[in-house]
């Protein structure tokens, strides 16, 4: 009888879906040797092009259930998984620690009762004369901000991380297809991936991570599954105001559910989640900067530099994100709108988990 091994090396997986989780899972499973062709026809266009890399995981309040069993394994398997590809780029890390602020009474009061419960010390309420309120308020010109700081969350830059797996990709020579691709059929014991130049790819296994679009390539009535999409945002903002300096604030925090990252005395980069839409708003400067009752001048005048977004999927009718095994080899792994870069190692484990059983 072969080993598993032996049947690894040997069994063909494509992975439809390039961004983080399809990239991810190629990882993985590269690891354990199995073949892999990764499939998508506008790599560069991807929602992971789009994340700002915000690692929201120990400070995330519902410490029970599935969502913070994916978040909880993610937490530990991501320190490994940064020792690893730092061999393909040693300036890739987790820029620690991560800011939850609030302006709403009612809001900080829940996030209080969360840091006494857990009694965690890597969470702790920002009181509100340390310095990092301090220079927040200054900056935001407001009295109100309250909130706490996770010492064990971060931020993964997103293109850093993308560009360090596409070079481990590279290295173990993953075979790339950029076509898009129109129908999946299992024939026998082989699953048929059909390209819309009607170049037919064989394979063992198959694994969906093309966000909204995987559900065109699977029998929605039979496995009931929904996905909606989610317009993730941001800009680059560029400041002219001599008395203000960015570079004093957090390296990362939120305020209102919009994620903040300052690049520099006079720029920062403020992005949101929050719309279910495939196309930005025309007022794409006043959305993404509406999170205070009263704006500061500096942000008020502030200009664009560059702005982007990327449309992301989230499930309906049930829980972010879709994880399931199909049968027969096919595996779906998408509508990870909001936490696809935090939750991608504790993804990528349970893929490999089903195909180690599928093929044992």
């Amino acid at each position: 009888m072969k080993s598993l091994k032996e049947n690894f090396q040997k069994a063909h997986t494509v992975i439809i879906g390039s961004g983080i989780i399809g990239k991810f899972n190629a990882l993985e499973l590269s690891e354990l040797g199995f073949q892999i062709t990764l499939i998508d026809p506008a790599e560069q266009k991807n929602s992971s092009y789009a994340a700002l890399g915000l690692l929201m995981g120990n400070m995330y309040q519902k410490r029970k259930g599935r969502s913070w069993d994916l978040r909880k394994q993610s937490i530990e398997l991501w320190p490994q998984w940064i020792t690893y590809l730092q061999k393909f780029n040693s300036e890739l890390n987790i820029e620690k620690p991560l800011i939850q602020l609030t302006t709403n009474e009612e809001k900080f009061k829940k996030l209080e009762k969360f840091i006494y419960e857990n009694n965690d010390p890597n969470l702790q309420i920002l009181e509100r004369d340390s310095i990092i309120i301090e220079n927040i308020n200054k900056a935001f010109q407001t009295q109100n901000i309250k909130g706490i700081i996770s010492l064990k969350d971060g931020r993964i830059n997103a293109t850093s991380l993308l560009k360090t797996l596409d070079k481990y990709l590279k290295k173990k020579k993953i075979n790339f297809v950029d076509e898009e691709i129109i129908k999946i059929r299992k024939t026998r014991n082989q699953w048929f991936v059909t390209t819309k130049d009607n170049r037919n790819i064989k394979s063992d296994i198959v694994i969906l991570c093309n966000s909204l679009k995987a559900i065109n390539l699977i029998d929605t009535l039979t496995h009931n599954i929904k996905l909606k999409p989610v317009l993730g945002q941001a800009i680059e903002i560029a400041i002219n105001d001599e008395e203000v300096d960015l570079v004093t604030l957090p390296k990362q925090f939120n305020i209102n559910g919009k994620n903040i990252i300052p690049i520099s005395k006079n720029k920062l980069i403020i992005g949101s989640t929050d719309e279910y839409s495939s196309k930005p708003e025309k007022d794409v400067f006043e959305k993404v900067t509406n999170f205070l009752d009263n704006k500061p001048n500096w942000l008020v005048n502030g200009q664009i530099t560059k702005k982007w977004f990327g449309v992301r999927s989230r499930p309906e009718g049930e829980p972010s994100p879709i994880m399931k095994n199909l049968g027969d080899g096919l595996i779906i792994c998408t509508g990870f709108y909001k936490n696809g870069i935090l939750l991608a190692p504790a993804c990528s484990k349970w893929v490999a988990n089903e195909i180690k059983n599928y093929f044992s």
